[in-house]
């Protein structure tokens, strides 16, 4: 009879999983607690649900092949490009920094140079998973600190490559050699220009032959094939399965169909990570922990506390943010799951004992557990920190960028110098209205300096840095940042230091409006509503509704915090009331053509009003409007005639001055 072990396992790891996402979305807790909480309970040192070792190593392989996979379909080639400076310095020096003070702490405990080495290896990386995953919870992926965290998490994970390859010579055996080690790397390197080659070359114009077959089951199962081969392929040149994975999530990325194949992929991702870290908990044993929990919990102390310092050290030096520095460290101070693979490589290799890999283990899943609670706690901890300290860290009047002292008063302050902070301050330049910029990115600040802005590199969230930029004076104070924890403590402190200044303030998220009002902003624009709005009015238009009708409902929306587009009610007309309304009488144009029988003739002659309803309230000629033109007005080609009139008046008017054959005929 045919061995079911594998469903049944599979089948039980689903069910937890469910149950877990089901319950701690309820309760609003961050679901990674609890599978890893479950894998503990069910795995073979306690409830015993699943209990065959290998079976259960076997289920963590794939998992992490899978979400792997996943998060570098997030990525794309062109991102990290944009991104390596971000990447080479901070990413470089929180791994270099790390490794070389967990060397220094293990020496005097005794450990060789080579297992300390090792073992600074496995505290250098963190989660990307669970980190980004949280980071896109909580909407900051776009904010300053979501873009450093990816960076130097993207740096993390390419790691593994030349640490997989130096764990061989680390052990006591010293299998493998330097010499062996290059060789290898030059053989990864040599893969992963052929897969980039592929990718920009044969992958596009293979799945484009998928995508014409229609067939969603086909497409789909190329993406796995896709993924499983490349991974197959690292593993056979040396690499692990989980990097090949990843590798082919970027593969994908460059595609112009990444969208879609995200699209079909993401519902699973949730599930992938899910039996990801639901294994890494059935991994732990619970007698151990029992045993000697001190030890274990030591490690993770000491963990967190290295971690924190080190990446505050590095973003203090990269950036010269306090803030963002407190909130990064927190963020990136657990164990990564490339972590479990490399102690898993070293256990083979003899550089950690079974007692030593399940303290490691024991400490690192504390620190992912401990990891949702920290960044919540990060900001308020952040703020807290920075208003202790006098300085303002990062603002420097004397390198401000050249225009600023004379903006003078009544100068607009825009916070953020994004996509909306460029588009207001070249409108602004081209109007003649001062202003300065604060902006945390220096490569941005750099960049903007070059081109002349009165800019300068500042956290608005200080009071110190928004009174260097001339908040006293100022008449307009606009926020266009991603954070919006960020977003809300500037409202917050411009309010407090000014009650007359005027805020406006750019938002993504509709949960924010109220608050952002509440803590002292005089109009709040939401990205999405404000994209609906432009839809309406554009349909509305294409439907001849004038124009200043459609602004009313525009302005009205706006009025009432767009609580119209929120489930609340507008006061005054129904929407039927409304419609009824419109479609009375309403203005169109339309331009007289070479070939019209209006040609030459006369508005009293040609008679629309009476043919049609409509009448002819102005003529527009070679720029020039002639309002309530008379009846012995003669037409020309090219005149622009505006009509009133009802939809169904206008409609006709515009078939019979667009008509190539007599007039009279119609």
């Amino acid at each position: 009879m045919a061995d079911f072990g594998v469903l049944r396992q599979l089948l039980i790891v689903l069910a937890a999983t469910i149950s877990i996402v089901f319950v701690f979305h309820k309760l609003r807790l961050p679901a990674v607690v609890g599978f890893l909480l479950a894998g503990v309970i069910m795995g073979p040192n306690a409830l015993r649900w699943i209990r065959a070792i290998e079976q259960v190593e076997t289920l963590a392989e794939i998992g992490v092949v899978l979400l792997l996979f996943t998060i570098g379909l997030e990525f794309s080639l062109e991102r990290i490009l944009l991104i390596r400076r971000q990447v080479l310095w901070a990413g470089g020096l929180q791994v270099a920094l790390t490794t070389l003070v967990v060397v220094l702490v293990s020496l005097p405990m005794g450990h060789s140079l080579e297992v300390g080495l090792f073992y600074g290896f496995l505290v250098s990386l963190s989660s990307t998973a669970i980190v980004l995953k949280i980071y896109d919870e909580r909407g900051e992926m776009h904010a300053p600190q979501g873009r450093w965290a990816a960076a130097i998490l993207l740096f993390q994970d390419l790691c593994i490559v030349p640490m997989m390859l130096l764990v061989p010579i680390l052990g006591p055996s010293g299998m493998g050699s330097y010499l062996l080690v290059g060789w290898a790397l030059v053989k990864a390197l040599l893969l992963l220009g052929i897969i980039v080659l592929a990718a920009r070359r044969l992958l596009p114009w293979v799945l484009s032959q998928v995508v014409l077959l229609r067939n969603r089951e086909l497409f789909i199962l190329f993406v796995i094939f896709v993924c499983l081969g490349t991974a197959w392929l690292t593993s056979q040149s040396g690499l692990s399965l989980a990097l090949g994975a990843f590798i082919a999530g970027l593969v994908i990325s460059e595609s112009e169909f990444s969208h879609q194949i995200v699209a079909e992929i993401l519902p699973l991702r949730d599930t992938f990570s899910g039996i990801f870290f639901i294994s890494i908990g059935m991994l732990l044993d619970l007698r151990f922990l029992t045993q000697d929990f001190f030890t274990p919990l030591a490690n993770f102390s000491l963990i967190v506390a290295l971690k924190s310092a080190i990446v505050l050290l590095v973003l203090w030096l990269v950036l010269g943010s306090l803030r963002l520095g407190v909130v990064l460290a927190l963020s990136l101070a657990q164990i990564g799951e490339f972590s479990f693979i490399l102690a898993r490589a070293g256990r083979d290799h003899g550089l950690v004992s079974a007692a030593g890999e399940q303290t490691f283990l024991a400490a690192s899943i504390l620190s992912m557990i401990a990891t949702p609670f920290l960044i919540q706690a990060a900001h308020r901890l952040a703020f807290g920190l920075q208003a202790m300290t006098r300085a303002a860290p990062g603002w420097d009047s004397a390198t401000s960028a050249e225009g600023s002292a004379d903006a003078g008063t009544g100068h607009v302050i825009v916070v953020g110098y994004g996509l909306n902070g460029q588009n207001l301050s070249r409108v602004l330049r081209e109007v003649g209205v001062p202003y300065r910029i604060l902006e945390m990115d220096p490569e941005l600040v750099r960049q903007a300096k070059e081109a002349g802005e009165p800019i300068a590199f500042g956290d608005g969230t200080r009071p110190e840095v928004l009174k260097n930029a001339g908040l006293e004076e100022a008449r307009v104070l606009v926020v266009a940042i991603s954070d919006p924890v960020a977003t809300a403590h500037v409202v917050s402190q411009a309010r407090r230091l000014r009650d007359d200044l005027y805020l406006i303030v750019r938002t993504r998220y509709v949960a924010e409006i109220d608050r952002l009002y509440r803590l002292g902003a005089d109009q709040v624009i939401p990205e999405e509503f404000e994209t609906s709005v432009e839809i309406f009015a554009r349909v509305l238009q294409h439907y001849h509704i004038p124009r200043n009708v459609i602004g009313l409902q525009v302005d009205l929306i706006r009025k009432e915090h767009y609580g119209t587009l929120r489930g609340l009610h507008l006061q005054g007309k129904r929407l039927d009331e409304l419609s009824q309304f419109l479609v009375g009488t309403t203005t169109d144009t339309c331009l007289i053509l070479e070939d019209s029988p209006a040609v030459g003739k006369s508005l009293e002659r040609l008679q629309l009003r009476t043919r049609t309803g409509a009448a002819v309230i102005a003529v527009v000629r070679r720029g020039q409007a002639i309002p309530n033109p008379a009846g012995d007005c003669l037409l020309a080609s090219g005149d622009v005639l505006v009509l009133m009139g009802s939809h169904k008046a206008l409609d006709e008017a515009t078939r019979l001055l667009s008509q190539t054959g007599p007039l009279d005929a119609a």
